[in-house]
């Protein structure tokens, strides 16, 4: 499919323009940041060229610009796909800041297959180049720098063994039915397990504390025995029809495709077979690296970071830093749990690439904290670093430290994140990951993070005041 170009604009486009039909503020701001920058336009135009045999010829698809600029939009308002064609039809504003103007709006689906063509590389240096415009136009001279950590949920439900062993059950149970009705015949020697299977699991989640402790194991081995079927089956029907063809061309890339998939959820239900029989079973501490708590999201880590209101989280650790005009210079998914204390350094580096200097003031909460991170801050040429202790007595040095009027000052500049992050997940969607694998989990991160910094820069673009000196 083609990718076409900027369309010309037609006379009821004129007309709309005559009438004085303009954007609100905020989003004209945008629209003329990205119409001054067109390197991010290039950068989404590789993504969506990339692995087309004839990108030039073809039906025409959505251009470049108006794919960034309806991310951009979707992200901003925290729209879904449908709320964002509806919207994007029915407002000739909002027409006018994606470039569809008075030309048809795609269908939702349109804009799922156009966004998920893009990578997490493409969005991370598309986010590193709006940072370096910021910089050019001496919006953010990179003085002041927080950091702090969240976690992002995935979309899954709460794990137990019971449930993850109904999940492999059922979904196999369906693949199968949908491989045998591809195939014109009933798989041999299946039966449906589903209904007995949901029964156990019912009864495993209604039990009280005092039944789990006399009665859960025996119907944990009757579930247990009841996947293993099912898993034994779906394989050994894979081995039978493995030369067994469909209908026409397109049943049998169907059928090659769909067994993948239930070779995919084989290989996830031996996981969470596993798990069970050792934990539930054999009474083993399985540890936490091992544990597999979704099959549709299987990248999902736990995360525990002592709350009380969310002792544990089902997601991933997003490092986030940001700078004094509210730019997030950086941010990165972490893998499994780990502690805040390594990133120090590594800020510090990205921020003197970005801004060339180090960051007069470096805020961060205490699970940053360590006597070497202190050290490389200051010898760094960070002037105050508002890091405070951990744990333990504090030295009287310490105290005076932390007592300080610019470490007070420093650490009231720090709790600024906090509302950042709360912006990220009420106003940009970035709560919880709807979309499925770990490449759409970075992608939605870094959308939020392009909203958050295009709204940043069309706010500072408006301001009527004089422009931040650039740092010698």
């Amino acid at each position: 499919m083609s990718r076409a170009a900027q369309r010309q604009a037609s006379f009821a486009d004129w007309e709309l323009m005559r009438q004085g039909v303009a954007l609100e503020p905020l989003l004209q701001a945008i629209s003329d940041f990205l119409d001054e920058h067109e390197e991010l336009v290039a950068k989404i135009s590789g993504d969506l060229r990339r692995g087309l045999k004839n990108p030039d010829t073809g039906r025409s698809g959505m251009a470049a610009h108006e794919v960034l600029r309806s991310l951009i939009l979707m992200r901003v308002k925290s729209w879904d796909y449908r709320e964002l064609r509806e919207r994007i039809a029915d407002g000739c504003t909002l027409r006018q800041f994606t470039g569809f103007h008075c030309r048809p709006v795609p269908r939702h689906q349109a804009f799922h297959r156009a966004f998920i063509r893009l990578t997490p590389t493409t969005l991370r240096a598309i986010n590193e180049l709006v940072v370096a415009a910021a910089v050019d136009l001496d919006l953010e001279d990179g003085a002041k720098l927080r950091v702090d950590t969240t976690v992002v949920q995935t979309d899954i439900h709460h794990p137990t063994d019971s449930t993850l062993l109904w999940d492999a059950v059922r979904v196999l149970t369906r693949l199968l039915a949908r491989l045998g009705k591809l195939q014109g015949r009933r798989v041999e020697g299946f039966r449906n397990r589903t209904r007995a299977a949901r029964r156990r699991m019912q009864i495993l989640q209604r039990m009280s504390a005092t039944q789990r402790r006399h009665q859960q194991t025996d119907k944990y081995r009757e579930l247990i025995a009841i996947a293993e079927q099912v898993v034994t089956c779906a394989r050994s029907a894979l081995e039978a029809r493995r030369a067994a063809r469909g209908k026409n061309v397109l049943a049998d890339l169907t059928i090659d495709e769909l067994r993948k998939e239930i070779d995919h959820y084989c290989g996830l239900a031996d996981r969470v077979i596993d798990q069970a029989r050792r934990r539930v079973i054999e009474g083993e501490q399985v540890p936490s690296a091992e544990k597999l708590y979704s099959i549709f999201e299987p990248h999902t880590d736990l995360i525990k970071r002592g709350k009380v209101s969310t002792p544990v989280e089902f997601g991933h650790k997003v490092f986030l830093a940001e700078s004094a005009q509210g730019l997030i210079t950086q941010y990165k998914v972490l893998e499994g749990n780990p502690p805040d204390e390594p990133h120090v350094g590594p800020s510090l580096e990205r921020h003197k690439q970005a801004f060339r200097r180090v960051p007069h003031v470096y805020g961060a909460d205490r699970g940053f904290f360590s006597e070497r991170n202190l050290t490389l801050c200051e010898n760094g040429g960070v002037t105050i670093v508002c890091i405070p202790q951990s744990g333990g007595t504090r030295s009287p040095e310490r105290e005076a430290c932390e007592r300080a009027p610019a470490f007070k000052q420093g650490q009231r500049f720090r709790a600024g994140i906090e509302g950042r992050i709360s912006v990220l997940f009420r106003g940009r969607g970035m709560k919880r990951c709807l979309a499925r694998g770990i490449e759409r989990f970075e992608l939605l991160i870094g959308a939020a993070v392009l909203a958050n910094n295009l709204m940043s820069i069309a706010f500072l673009l408006g301001k009527p005041v004089r422009r931040l000196r650039r740092a010698a």
